[in-house]
């Protein structure tokens, strides 16, 4: 299965390897058009297999990233980047692995010394245009406790963030009016894996 958000909007694809034909990727452009005119926020498209998923984004440039929610006793570390809460996250280097990634854009945007991480816990895809290029961005998703050393988080002002503050749950709950579905998507998926 593979969550894509477009315009913030979810759409599912499910991998069904046993789908007969399925629709054809002109059918499928055309059904993810529709969704988007739409007021509805979910759409899920059965796809035969990865190699369809794969198709509908023929012509984006992918990219990968890594981030993650850093674990401060019951809260958990946000970002306010461009006046929207956001995870830290950002780019994979060249051969890097997401696990290093997620740790050194946490380090980088926020000042936190060597987060540890617990357990991944989703991964999603977003669209967007950079110039008049379209972009697929994969982002693996942790969930870290803070280092040994605790420091009191610093925010890149270089990459839009003006605040790192840690939220608890009744916090993070009242976040969603001012954050990306694909937020809210990481933020389930950790409430999934709490004990």
């Amino acid at each position: 299965m593979y969550k894509v958000f477009i315009e913030n909007k979810l759409i599912i694809f499910q991998i069904n390897s046993q789908l007969s034909g399925g629709l054809k990727r002109k059918d499928i452009k055309q059904k993810i058009k529709d969704f988007l005119k739409s007021d509805a926020n979910q759409l899920t498209i059965e796809v035969k297999g990865k190699a369809s998923f794969h198709e509908v984004f023929d012509g984006y440039k992918h990219i990968e990233a890594a981030g993650g929610l850093v674990q401060r006793g019951d809260s958990f570390m946000f970002i306010m980047r461009n006046g929207v809460w956001d995870i830290p996250k950002g780019k994979l280097e060249p051969n890097e692995t997401p696990e290093f990634g997620a740790i050194r854009e946490i380090e980088e945007e926020c000042g936190v010394i060597q987060p540890k991480i617990k357990m991944h816990l989703t991964n999603t895809w977003h669209t967007y245009k950079q110039k008049s290029r379209r972009m697929l961005k994969k982002t693996y998703w942790y969930w870290l406790e803070e280092g040994e050393e605790s420091v009191e988080p610093v925010p890149q002002a270089e990459e839009g963030i003006t605040a790192v503050e840690f939220l608890n749950w009744n916090e993070i709950d009242e976040i969603s009016e001012n954050t990306y579905a694909s937020i809210c998507e990481v933020i389930k998926s950790l409430k999934e894996k709490m004990p």
